[in-house]
C-alpha cells in the first residue's frame, strides 16, 4: 500500500510512469524498513523474555515478518519489474485513480 501511495504521488508530481515506479519503490523503503524494524525489536524482546508459547510466537512473528518484508518489497518490485520493465516509454500505470487538484477550467466545465 505504502509504495502504490508514493508511485502515486509521484505521478501526481509529474514524473514518468518508469521514474514514478522506482522513486516509489525507493521512497517508499525507508517507512516500510522502520515500521518491520520497530516490530522486529518486540518480537526480539519477547523471543529474549518470553517463555513457553511466548517465544513461539515471537519466533513466528520475526520470521512472518522478515518473509513479509522480503515479498512485499523485492518480489513485487521483481514482478513491477518484469511487468513495466519491458516497455520503453509507459503510457499509463495502473495503480488507481491519479488525484489532482482541480484546475479552473475543469472546475468550470463541472459546474457550467
Amino acid at each position: 500500500m505504502l509504495i502504490n501511495e508514493r508511485v502515486r504521488e509521484e505521478l501526481r508530481n509529474g514524473a514518468t510512469p518508469q521514474a514514478a515506479i522506482s522513486a516509489g519503490y525507493e521512497h517508499a523503503w525507508a517507512t516500510i524498513l522502520d515500521s518491520n524494524v520497530t516490530s522486529m525489536i518486540a518480537g526480539v524482546a519477547l523471543l529474549i523474555f518470553g517463555s513457553g508459547p511466548v517465544r513461539g510466537f515471537a519466533v513466528v512473528h520475526v520470521l512472518g515478518l522478515l518473509t513479509s518484508m522480503f515479498s512485499a518489497v523485492f518480489f513485487s518490485r521483481g514482478l513491477v519489474n518484469l511487468w513495466y520493465g519491458r516497455r520503453r516509454k509507459l503510457a499509463k500505470v495502473s495503480v488507481g485513480q491519479v488525484w489532482r487538484p482541480p484546475t479552473a477550467a475543469r472546475a468550470s466545465a463541472r459546474h457550467g
